[in-house]
């Protein structure tokens, strides 16, 4: 039994420290310190494999569902003020997170802002409200 955790540890030291030595791609963004579009964009179309790519896509489409349900709530369908008008049906969220990361790379002066402002910036150009249809002024006019 001592044996056996000694092995074990000794495997869990190895595993560990192999998995500090691999480098990281220089492209890589670390999904824990995302800050800006461009960051979020990078996270959002992952050039990765295995884990590390499956951890960008779930942090990409956790980070876009709660921009969305934010709006949602602060801005209802239907009221003035919202910001944006995703059609319905919508897109898939991680067709979203693709579209977020083609809209990036195309307005690189945007990728240096904070990772919610571009994504907003991308949200109203890509998914512009209807114009409201002008009041009339005339209580006689119909």
């Amino acid at each position: 039994m001592k044996s056996q955790m000694i092995l074990a540890g000794a495997v869990l030291v190895l595993a560990l420290s192999g998995a500090q030595a691999q480098p990281r791609p220089a492209d890589d963004t670390n999904v824990s310190q995302v800050q800006t579009a461009g960051e979020l964009a990078r996270v959002c179309d992952p050039q990765r494999t295995g884990v590390p790519r499956l951890e960008a896509i779930a942090y990409c489409q956790g980070f876009l569902t709660s921009f969305g349900q934010y709006h949602a709530l602060a801005h209802p369908a239907g009221r003035p003020g919202q910001l944006f008008c995703v059609p319905s049906p919508g897109p898939s969220i991680a067709e979203s997170g693709l579209a977020f990361a083609r809209w990036a790379r195309g307005n690189s002066s945007a990728s240096a802002e904070p990772a919610v402002d571009g994504l907003l910036r991308w949200a109203e150009a890509t998914y512009p409200c209807p114009a409201a249809p002008a009041r009339r002024t005339s209580r006689n006019a119909r």
